[in-house]
């Protein structure tokens, strides 16, 4: 097995240097429960930190959609499809202007109306309430997206958390809504999707380049998002789309670096993707940390080619 070209192995040294970099900046999301801080207290730590991080376009606008506030770009003429976006913040963080630039280009490259939910945040909203907003704005789009944005076709995606929502709602609409046929591909961006916890979560990462996700930060993201629940718990489809039937689910890219605390995931759930007869692409980055494709190298300009030569292929 083959997880990226031997043309790669040059762009080591770049992607750890800048890895370095990134976590001497940032931190560690999620920091460390070596110190005892008010949960509440660490969440807004966090928050603040990301808000920082955020940058909101001109070519956006907010709208709410099915009760549920979103970021919305459409194209100049009519729309290819409608690219419904989830952002990333490990369910507790962030909102759509963490990625309204990307968002922006999007649309204006591909010719595709962006929707960027945002959904309730835990812990005060825990499980199932992020799930259950994205996929009310999915069933909205799945019922006006033609009369509002001029398309009928849906493309799905995300990053980090956002990536774990676009997997359970893909889920949800074709078991709740029986409209799976409606969406092109996924795009999955370093997800998680094992909630209790893969052996790459736990700290068993093929790579020594530090992460910007701690070792303990899922442990906290539990204690958060799904209160109350044990490990073994945490292993069912509603909650961990990895243990889910996945059979009939469209194209789906997933998107990781080596380097990264949710490695394994892309790599069970890519497999079980294509295992169910699924079409299923696998992209790692050798020494990509967490959110590798968001700073400026060469791998990082890989992955987002790739990224985009899948948009490009699913939309025909």
């Amino acid at each position: 097995m083959t997880l990226w070209p031997e043309e790669y192995e040059g762009l080591r040294d770049e992607a750890r240097a800048m890895a370095q970099s990134i976590v001497e900046m940032m931190g560690a999301v999620g920091g460390s429960t070596a110190v005892a801080v008010d949960r509440d207290e660490r969440v807004r730590g966090q928050r603040d930190m990301m808000r920082a991080l955020e940058v909101k376009s001109p070519a956006g606008a907010d709208q709410e959609i099915a009760g549920v506030p979103c970021r919305v770009f459409r194209p100049a003429a009519p729309a290819r499809a409608i690219y419904l976006h989830l952002h990333g913040g490990a369910m507790m963080l962030g909102s759509p202007l963490l990625n309204d630039a990307g968002n922006a280009d999007l649309c204006e490259r591909f010719g595709v109306a962006v929707v960027s939910v945002d959904y309730r945040l835990a812990p005060e909203h825990p499980h199932p309430a992020g799930s259950d907003d994205c996929l009310a704005v999915a069933r909205w789009l799945v019922e006006h997206g033609e009369s509002d944005f001029g398309a009928a076709r849906l493309l799905i995606g995300g990053e980090s958390a956002g990536g774990y929502f676009a997997a359970l709602t893909l889920l949800r609409v074709r078991d709740e809504l029986d409209a799976i046929e409606r969406f092109l591909g996924a795009n999955l961006v370093f997800g998680v999707y094992d909630l209790s916890g893969t052996p790459s979560v736990r700290g068993a990462r093929p790579s020594d380049v530090p992460d910007i996700l701690s070792d303990d930060l899922f442990t906290f993201v539990n204690e958060c998002f799904l209160p109350g629940l044990t490990s073994d718990e945490c292993k069912v489809a509603t909650i961990s789309p990895l243990y889910a039937d996945l059979h009939g689910l469209p194209p789906a890219l997933f998107t990781v670096g080596s380097a990264d605390h949710l490695l394994d995931d892309s790599l069970f759930m890519a497999a079980r993707w294509a295992a169910y007869g699924n079409e299923s692409e696998l992209a790692v980055y050798p020494d990509g940390i967490h959110g590798f494709n968001g700073f400026p190298m060469e791998l990082a300009k890989r992955a987002n080619e790739r990224i985009d030569a899948f948009f490009e292929r699913v939309l025909g």
